[in-house]
């Protein structure tokens, strides 16, 4: 599955402009794809600061702030992980804007999971205050490359979207 390079491209049109914002991303279902799909531009590191793939809870807590109780609870999977790591990433960076991901890119028997689905985070840290939007992606019949690779489009997808919004003062 290729990389949607023309989300990379218009996300570099928005962060490009005044004032300039930064981003970081935390990873774990998507393995650096959002990463990868950020900085596949030239350019990229006026704006990219970098990013983590956090696969497991110590990690997570550890690298990022995750709440070790509730992620160990859930697997590490839930909106409340997911906004965490994107907070995470921001602080562990520097960043304005963190983008996170936590999911599953396959069915998991064991967590009753029957489908690859996964949660997703934006967070805006600005003067102190923290902004988030986040969601879910639901991944019916995909096989984890896929899924991996659908997740971080729709991530990169989303903020665009945030960015697009800063930017036109809404």
């Amino acid at each position: 599955m290729l990389m949607n390079t023309g989300l990379s491209e218009h996300l570099k049109k928005l962060l490009a402009k005044k004032p300039r914002l930064t981003v970081a991303t935390a990873e774990s279902l998507t393995a650096g794809r959002v990463q990868a799909l950020i900085a596949s531009v030239s350019g990229a590191s006026d704006y990219f600061l970098g990013g983590v793939t956090a696969y497991s809870l110590d990690e997570k807590a550890k690298l990022l702030g995750v709440n070790r109780a509730h992620a160990k609870q859930c697997h590490c999977v839930s909106q409340q992980v997911a906004v965490e790591m994107a907070v995470g990433a921001c602080r562990l960076f520097g960043a304005d804007i963190g983008v996170a991901t936590t999911g599953y890119a396959e069915p998991s028997r064991a967590e009753k999971i029957k489908e690859p689905m996964a949660w997703w985070a934006v967070a805006h840290v600005k003067r102190g205050k923290i902004a988030v939007m986040s969601g879910t992606v639901e991944l019916p019949g995909a096989d984890r490359l896929e899924a991996q690779q659908r997740v971080a489009d729709s991530v990169v997808g989303m903020l665009v979207a945030y960015v697009r919004t800063l930017r036109a003062g809404k």
